[in-house]
């Protein structure tokens, strides 16, 4: 069985850095693009950052570049988020998601697999 388990969240001053784990199992082959995401109460679903494995290419959401770095270790089976300078308005549950094939962008809906979530908050 595929699962994807989020793991780093907590609460977090402005100003304050966390980093977000990734770790999936249950693959036999190793997924292409895995992502963040992120969602806030009464806002939509955003992308923030993916990965290419294969590619080794990155993205990321405008409002995150140059605070965030996502990263992937142990043959590709664990995804990291890494985030510096946290402000209030980074404060939302952060889902990891993952998906096959070439294409590797910031829109959730591509994405197949999803984990539960690990909240941030970040308080002013």
């Amino acid at each position: 069985q595929v699962q994807l388990v989020e793991s780093g969240g907590g609460s977090v001053q402005a100003g304050g850095s966390l980093r977000l784990s990734c770790a999936t199992s249950g693959y036999t082959d190793r997924r292409d693009c895995t992502g963040w995401f992120r969602q806030a109460p009464g806002k939509e679903r955003e992308g923030v950052a993916v990965i290419h494995a294969g590619r080794k290419t990155k993205l990321y959401a405008d409002s995150v570049k140059g605070r965030f770095t996502i990263s992937q270790e142990n043959a590709n089976l664990t995804v990291y988020l890494e985030m510096n300078s946290l402000k209030p308005e980074d404060t939302a549950m952060y889902y990891c998601a993952d998906r096959a094939g070439t294409w590797c962008g910031l829109a959730s809906v591509w994405f197949e697999s999803w984990g539960q979530g690990t909240q941030v908050t970040v308080s002013s």
